[in-house]
Formats: structure tokens, sequence, C-alpha cells
């Protein structure tokens, strides 16, 4: 079990990929507001004030984030930091859970050693979201397995988002079931302030909506129709492509500015 988190932090950097970055929480100006903003928001308006950089960019496996993000975030020597990234992984052709665990762990450890307090957190198993996802579920609770051995080893801070039900509620998931929308990244900031005992903080995050939702077949079926035409085929035929949503971007806030 990792130690009680300091009650003040000066620097913030978040390392990631779309869900990091923001993406389906937008900011109203063009761009992407996103949990770690909400995060770094949240701890400013307890303690005054903070540093925040956020290196995330999207499209990008656990390997590509340790390459392309680590030796930046630790140069700006964090005292808090987020790790999220293995999304794309469980994706791809192929999915080595022992590598990227330890890709994540080695970040981890450097972020620890520099001083930082860390967080990670599971990804749920979304079939409940996409019934093809029941094709990447092994993958999924893998990774979730892999993710809780390193913070184990590292002493880094696990949010389990996968152990709520609520996690898969649709009404936190945006159009293509792959991102959160601003319901969702909002809960997940509230479940990362929560875990480091945040003044306000609660476990309101991982309450089930006091409604349920109980769609007809019919809506169901079309909901799906759409989701493959809109979704699914895209990403298929960029992947055939060889395209990825990383290309040509940088991160997406590179250096500490005050929040």
């Amino acid at each position: 079990m990792s130690a009680a988190p300091p009650s003040h932090f000066a620097r913030y950097v978040a390392l990631g990929d779309s869900s990091t970055e923001g993406i389906d929480d937008p900011d109203g100006a063009g761009g992407y507001h996103g949990w770690s903003q909400r995060l770094a928001e949240r701890i400013k308006a307890t303690q005054g004030g903070l540093l925040y950089a956020n290196l995330a960019v999207r499209g990008l496996t656990t390997v590509q984030v340790r390459e392309r993000q680590l030796a930046a975030a630790v140069a700006l020597r964090p005292d808090l930091a987020t790790v999220f990234c293995g999304t794309n992984d469980v994706t791809q052709p192929r999915f080595d859970a022992a590598r990227v665990g330890g890709d994540i762990e080695h970040m981890q450890r450097a972020l620890v050693a520099g001083g930082a307090t860390v967080l990670s957190f599971t990804l749920p198993d979304l079939t409940p979201l996409m019934p093809l996802a029941r094709l990447i579920a092994p993958r999924i609770a893998a990774l979730n397995a892999a993710l809780a051995r390193a913070s184990r080893n590292t002493g880094s801070i696990l949010v389990d988002f996968a152990a709520y039900p609520v996690s898969t509620d649709v009404r936190l998931w945006s159009e293509d079931r792959i991102h959160a929308n601003a319901v969702g990244h909002a809960r997940i900031a509230e479940a990362l302030a929560h875990a480091l005992r945040l003044p306000g903080s609660n476990e309101a995050w991982n309450r089930p909506f006091a409604t349920a939702l109980n769609p007809t077949r019919r809506q169901r079926c079309a909901d799906e129709l759409r989701w493959t035409r809109r979704h699914l085929l895209p990403w298929l035929w960029a992947g055939l492509r060889g395209r990825s949503s990383a290309d040509g971007r940088g991160p997406k806030r590179p250096a500490l500015l005050p929040v």
C-alpha cells in the first residue's frame, strides 16, 4: 500500500495518450480540457497555486510514451505525476502485457525516484459499451494486472476504475466509446483528487447514476450501426493505411505553466 500523499504540490506533470490529452472534453476554445487539467485546477483551488505541464499526445502506445515523454517529464522535476496509457496497446495486432507493464513500471519508478507522487488508473472492460470489445477484454484484464503489479512495485497510487460498474455507464463516454466525455473526465479528476486526499474530495465519483438506462432493442441496434459507420470503419481504414493520430503532433502543454 502506498504512503499517504503530500498535502501540497508545486509541479504536476501528466504523461499519456489521448485520454490524458483530454479528448472529447471540449474547452470551448477549439481545444480540450480533460481530467488532468481538471485535476490541476482542483489542486490549485485547494492550495492557491500550481505549475502544470501536459506531455500527452493522442495515438501513442506505452513504449512511445516512455520514449517520447519520460525524459522531458523527469527534467521538469515534478512532485506529482500521472501516468496513464495502454489503450492503444490493447488494440494493436500484437499485445505483450509484460512489456507494457514493464514500460509503465519504468516510468513510475523514474518519476518516484525524482521525488514525485505518481498516480495511474485501470481501464474498465468496455464490453458493456461495445459488444466487439469482448475480443480485447482478456487484454484489458492483463493490462490492469500489469498496472497493479507495477504500482505495487513502485509505490505508486493506483485508482481501480475497473472495479466499479459505473465506469462503463454510457453517460460517461463519448460517442466513439473509447474516450470519456466531459462528465467522465470530471469523474476521473474527482477520483484522482480523492486518491490524493484533497480537501473536499469523497467517493461520490464511484456512485451509479440515480436513474438506469433501458434502451430498446431497436435503439441498441441503431447505436451499433451508427458507431460502426462513424468510428469503427474509419479507425480500421486508418490502421490499414498505416496512419496514426499521433502523426505530426507534439505535446499538449510541454512547459510548466501556472494553472
